[in-house]
């Protein structure tokens, strides 16, 4: 019998990157799918799939526990706005929020990771499984930076280090040693085209991962969908923190940056 592993699964590429991996590891996978997040075209790579609505604690707990799973992956994102305004908390998140003292990204997620190990689910990181999608150091795609544009780079991530340390956000937006945009409750996409409308093209976008991060939940997260937005915006840099900040469809990535003439650099 294989060993099963269980997928807590929000929105994006990642919850379909780490299903492919563990089963090419033998693993079976078993997700519950956070309802409004989630693709339920997942379901054609996985085991099983049951939907919950986001805030059902003890919902992913017994999804979980009726596959026998005991060990389990949070992988996707999960909108802020959305969590704020359709989340449908049971008995359990409600005993989780009683115990924290704000509810931040991270304080919120280690709480409600607490609370299904207690239950009898650990929860690990998906990068044990897939390391690959783990940026890499040095210049990844397009053309090098200019003098300006690596001088930006190192005050985003200056800026992007204050930002994680008060667990505000991950990315910062820089243009001529300017910053332009922080990223907060929108999300990295709206962050990067508040700064286009007020800078206008050649911003460098920089992401970082947060001092006291928890690595077993919400990395900073790039793929070819952040390329897209850069470009709508007029931004010409993505750099992100090497081994911390995963990439999603690394190739089609780094061929979409050739093509729009975007720099890719992991610091």
């Amino acid at each position: 019998m294989s060993e099963r592993i269980g997928l807590l699964a929000g929105n994006g590429r990642l919850p379909f990157l780490f299903s492919q991996a563990a089963k090419a590891q033998g693993l079976e996978v078993h997700v519950v799918a956070l309802d409004g997040e989630a693709d339920a075209s997942l379901l054609a790579h996985v085991a099983s799939m049951q939907w919950v609505k986001v805030g059902q604690a003890d919902g992913i707990v017994k999804a979980f526990k009726n596959k026998g799973v005991s060990k389990a992956v949070m992988a996707g994102g999960v909108g802020r706005i959305r969590s704020l305004t359709q989340a449908r908390p049971d008995v359990g998140m409600l005993k989780i929020a009683a115990g924290m003292r704000t509810f931040r990204d991270d304080e919120l997620l280690r709480g409600i990771a607490r609370y299904f190990e207690t239950k009898g689910v650990q929860i690990v990181a998906p990068t044990d499984y897939v390391k690959s999608v783990l940026a890499q150091k040095g210049h990844l795609a397009g053309p090098a930076l200019t003098g300006p544009q690596q001088r930006d780079v190192e005050i985003g991530r200056e800026v992007a280090a204050a930002l994680g340390a008060v667990d505000v956000g991950q990315t910062v937006v820089v243009k001529d040693g300017v910053v332009l945009a922080v990223e907060a409750i929108e999300g990295t996409d709206a962050c990067i085209r508040r700064a286009g409308q007020f800078g206008g093209p050649g911003g460098v976008v920089v992401k970082r991962c947060k001092p006291t991060q928890d690595v077993r939940f919400d990395l900073p997260a790039a793929g070819p969908v952040t390329l897209e937005v850069m470009r709508e915006a007029g931004a010409k840099v993505l750099a992100v923190e090497a081994g911390k900040t995963v990439l999603l469809d690394a190739e089609l990535l780094f061929s979409d940056a050739l093509k729009l003439g975007f720099s890719v650099v992991g610091y």
